[in-house]
């Protein structure tokens, strides 16, 4: 399984991490693509956002807020969509990713996996935060809204 290319700009502040695509996701075509999937309502929340309907709306909130999103993993082996399930990740090229976006000052791992893929193959840069998130993912069931959101607000921190 592969990868999306990722979502940003030259505007870029804040980078989150997925470990890779589920199966809905790959599907659709369409980052966190499951409609249980926490992702767009959180975004939407923390930055005042009402909902976006389509995917392109969802991009323009995105670019919008200064957020990019991509993948550790650019393909791995996985039977499903959990992340406890990928195996023999290839990782994209994130040195290349943060070298060009100049006003990156953020890093969030969405969910603990993204973060152990990421410390497997880089290291970590002095002038970047890098905060953990709980995954948005359906089988993340141990977070009410309210309290991933609270979480996820790291994010917008200057």
């Amino acid at each position: 399984k592969t990868s999306f290319d990722p979502i940003s700009n030259p505007n870029t502040t804040i980078l989150i991490l997925g470990t890779m695509p589920g199966e809905k996701s790959l599907e659709l075509g369409e980052y966190y693509g499951h409609s249980r999937n926490r992702f767009w309502k959180i975004i939407s929340a923390i930055t005042n956002n009402d909902l976006p309907l389509t995917y392109s709306d969802k991009k323009e909130l995105l670019l919008k807020s200064k957020i990019g999103i991509w993948d550790v993993a650019h393909k791995a082996n996985r039977k499903g969509s959990l992340d406890s399930a990928i195996e023999d990740e290839e990782p994209n090229d994130l040195e290349n990713f943060i070298a060009r976006h100049k006003k990156l000052k953020v890093i969030g791992f969405n969910g603990t996996k993204s973060q152990a893929i990421f410390d497997k193959y880089f290291d970590r840069k002095n002038h970047l935060k890098y905060i953990s998130l709980p995954s948005t993912s359906p089988a993340n069931t141990s977070i009410d809204f309210d309290n991933i959101c609270k979480l996820w607000r790291q994010i917008l921190t200057k």
